[in-house]
């Protein structure tokens, strides 16, 4: 039972850790490009890893983890915080949120690709439905919606659901905060010239919020979220806690709304509602037919 609760409070912290990252993207990238911003939270959460892994003398990964590990790198490290930062230069964040919702679906689909999984045909059928709720609310005329940043939206979704994925597997073996840290320091040689290539002409205009969104992305939603997903993971199993991530999209409106003031509209809520149910049911589904 304390095992139980343990992973449920792990899983719950990092959801809420990671509720609070579209937001402090959409503030960073008013003050940093987003090659950059990638880049030096990349980095930044790299350096943090590497002073853990060599403080607790954790032992090198195996050969054959290093593609699991570029998987990672390129979902969760690369993909996902590139993708939503150039679509935060075309859509809010509250806009944004919403295919969050589609983030069960999207690690659902890569655990049978990668794992091989074979959810129930009444699993797809509310998995579609999601999908087909997000569409529909994209193409809607809701003042914030961009062609554009919906398509990075999607992108980014895909990638960062194939990274929790093989994150996931891989943390059976090493660990999760293992297994982001060593992601993070695989993507530090290709990150670090990239951030030395578009630094910042002058610092002057780069605003409070935008450093204090900066140092967010780079230490929670880069690190330390990882560190209690994966624990959740871990210890209250892969499929029940992340049912949490259902979750995420109401915290992170939430956090829109109050911190960033902007607009939240009824069909945000309403489609959000919409997905949140279909993933919710999806899973219920996956499970009751092991």
């Amino acid at each position: 039972m304390q095992s139980a609760s343990s992973g449920w409070g792990n899983g719950l912290l990092g959801v809420i850790i990671f509720s609070g990252s579209l937001p402090a993207t959409r503030v960073a990238v008013g003050g940093f490009s987003a090659l950059f911003l990638t880049s030096a939270r990349a980095i930044i959460a790299a350096l943090i890893g590497a002073a853990v892994l060599s403080l607790l003398r954790q032992a090198w990964p195996e050969r054959k983890d290093l593609i699991s590990l570029t998987i990672v790198s390129l979902g969760v490290v690369i993909g996902f915080p590139l993708l939503t930062a150039l679509a935060l230069q075309h859509i809010s964040s509250a806009h944004s949120i919403v295919f969050i919702g589609l983030l069960p679906l999207s690690t659902a689909i890569f655990a049978v690709l990668r794992g091989g999984e074979r959810p129930q045909a009444l699993f797809w059928l509310f998995a579609v439905l999601g999908s087909a709720t997000v569409v529909a609310f994209a193409l809607s005329n809701d003042g914030t919606a961009s062609v554009t940043g919906d398509l990075l939206m999607v992108a980014a979704i895909v990638l960062c659901g194939l990274g929790y994925a093989e994150g996931a597997a891989l943390s059976r073996r090493l660990g999760g905060w293992q297994v982001i840290s060593w992601a993070l320091l695989l993507a530090l040689p290709l990150m670090l010239p990239v951030m030395i290539w578009t630094w910042p002409s002058a610092w002057s205009g780069v605003s409070l919020p935008a450093w204090i969104g900066l140092a967010y992305v780079s230490i929670f939603s880069m690190f330390v979220g990882f560190i209690f997903w994966y624990r959740g993971l871990a210890i209250g199993g892969i499929a029940r806690i992340g049912q949490l991530q259902q979750l995420q999209p109401f915290f992170g409106l939430a956090l829109a709304g109050f911190l960033l003031h902007e607009p939240v509209a009824w069909s945000m809520i309403a489609a959000t509602a919409v997905v949140v149910a279909c993933v919710f049911f999806a899973r219920s589904v996956d499970r009751a037919s092991h």
